[in-house]
């Protein structure tokens, strides 16, 4: 039997950069609805980006979401009573979403300094190929690498 179609909710751009990505980054930034907090936090580390780099923040943010975003990952799957753990390719949206779940996660993991602080390094980092989320981006390549075999049964 058919299920239906999910239908995808639109995300409208943020204000100020009238970007899709920075309003879902400030989305996934957000806790208990939270929202107006969360674009407080995400301009306040656009500022830092500025100071710190003397670049255009949003290219910066850009090409930190690019350098996090994984292109293969793996998937658990249970053939004959055994789990395998299968490496897929990794789609558009669901690259950039864990792109951005891996650079908050990052900067939630320092301790010592605020928010706007903690991930505008993190950003910046990931900009640079290094960080947190770019750690856990080649983890995640590297245990798909590793199980290379089983990626017949995808």
């Amino acid at each position: 039997m058919a299920r239906r179609k999910i239908k995808k909710r639109e995300i409208l751009p943020d204000s100020v950069f009238n970007s899709i990505i920075v309003a879902q980054f400030i989305n996934q930034l957000m806790r208990k609805g939270k929202k107006t907090i969360a674009r407080k936090i995400i301009y306040g580390v656009f500022e830092i980006i500025k100071e710190k780099t003397k670049k255009e923040p949003l290219d910066v943010f850009n090409l930190a979401i690019q350098n996090a975003s994984p292109l293969l990952e793996v998937k658990s799957k249970r053939i004959g009573g055994a789990v395998y753990q299968v490496p897929r390719e990794v789609k558009g949206e669901r690259k950039i979403s864990l792109a951005m779940r891996w650079i908050i996660a990052g900067a939630k993991s320092k301790k010592g300094k605020s928010m706007k602080e903690k991930l505008a390094e993190e950003l910046i980092a990931a900009s640079k190929n290094e960080g947190a989320a770019i750690k856990k981006k080649n983890d995640t390549h590297r245990m798909a690498e590793a199980n290379r075999a089983f990626a017949h049964f995808a």
